[in-house]
Parts: structure tokens; C-alpha cells; sequence
């Protein structure tokens, strides 16, 4: 999939690029594999990652977005990422397939869309469906054409992302001090989505 996208460059933005139910996903052996087919590694988890250590960024233990978007260090992840991008071409990874289930689509290509990128998801089949008909379906899928204190569609986009975000986002744990908790099971808290498409 990686190769008919032509991708050459990997940024993980999980935060913490571990797995123990798939070993070959962990940080070091992925980078292995993908070196051995010529793609760069890069981990971006530190920047770009969906579970802040910083207690601050956590509204009601729910990681917060739009607040972690706004911070130098999330700033900083990206024009690093931008800066490899304009040598390579490079696929956000992390854990879920589908995009609107995943920060890497609910905060870091919604902040690079913002900058002006074009940004592409790979769905499940090898297709890849750009941000903009990724926004519809979430348009879609929120139901935000029935609120009415919202106008416009840039008000109607930014209030389904912050719903979608709220259901969404890394949960920390009751009674723990910040990030370090373990999450919830997405499976728990992912809302159903109108069309199966995965990344």
C-alpha cells in the first residue's frame, strides 16, 4: 500500500510506538522493515502524539485537541514534518484504520490541512481519499446540520470535529495525576461511523 501511494517516508506519531500483540509494529523492528524496503522511519510521537504527558492539555481527562494544537512543541512537530515532507513523500502512522478514529486525522492532517497541505488518507482498499471528503464524512456523520447555534460551514466543521474529538480523544484514567494512565478501550468509546472505510 505504502509503495502504490509512493510513499518513502514513515512519521510515527504514535505516542508511545509500542506494541505487544504485533511485535513488528514496535518502533525498532518497523524501522527495520521499512529501512530494508528503502523507506525513512522517523517517530514523531514526542510532537505529534495523541496522549500529552502535560496534565495542563487534559479538559475533564479527555485529551484536549485544540489546545494541544496550539502549543510551540505541536508547532515545532510540524515544521519538522513539513521539512521532511518537502524532500519525501510521507504517511502518518499510528494504531486505528479509520481516519475519523484517529488523532492523526482529528488533529495533526486537520492542522496540516489548515497550513495549506494536501493531505490524503489511505483507507483500507488502497484508495486514498483526500482530507476534504474525510471532512464531509464527519460533517455527515455528526449530525451538525441540526444545531442551531452554529452557522456556516467552517463553524459546523470545527464544532463536529470538537464532538468527534470529545468521544474520541485519549481518556486518562480517573484519579491519575496526567497522562501516564493507561487509556480506555477505544472500542468503548469509538462512535459508529455512516460508511466502513479504514486506514
Amino acid at each position: 500500500m505504502l509503495r502504490s501511494a509512493g510513499v518513502n517516508a514513515i512519521a510515527d506519531v504514535r505516542s508511545t510506538p509500542a506494541s505487544s500483540r504485533f511485535p513488528w509494529f514496535s518502533s525498532k523492528n518497523l524501522e527495520r522493515s521499512l529501512q530494508a524496503d528503502g523507506i525513512l522511519y522517523m517517530p514523531f510521537g514526542e510532537t505529534l502524539g495523541g496522549r500529552p504527558r502535560d496534565p495542563t492539555l487534559y479538559r475533564d481527562g479527555v485529551a484536549d485537541y485544540e489546545k494541544m494544537a496550539r502549543q510551540p512543541e505541536f508547532r515545532a512537530g510540524l515544521d519538522r514534518l513539513l521539512a521532511v515532507a518537502n524532500e519525501r513523500r510521507v504517511c502518518l502512522m499510528c494504531a486505528e484504520r479509520e481516519p475519523l478514529n484517529c488523532h492523526r486525522c482529528l488533529l495533526v492532517s486537520r492542522a496540516l490541512a489548515e497550513r495549506g497541505c494536501a493531505v490524503g488518507h489511505i483507507l483500507h482498499d488502497g484508495t486514498i481519499e483526500p482530507h476534504a471528503e474525510t471532512e464531509q464524512r464527519l460533517l455527515a456523520d455528526s449530525g451538525s446540520g441540526a444545531d442551531l447555534f452554529v452557522t456556516g460551514h467552517g463553524e459546523g466543521l470545527a464544532a463536529a470535529y470538537r464532538r468527534r474529538c470529545c468521544a474520541l480523544a485519549y481518556r486518562a484514567n480517573a484519579g491519575s495525576k496526567g497522562a501516564s494512565s493507561a487509556a480506555h478501550d477505544p472500542e468503548e468509546r469509538r462512535p459508529p461511523l455512516g460508511k466502513d472505510r479504514a486506514e
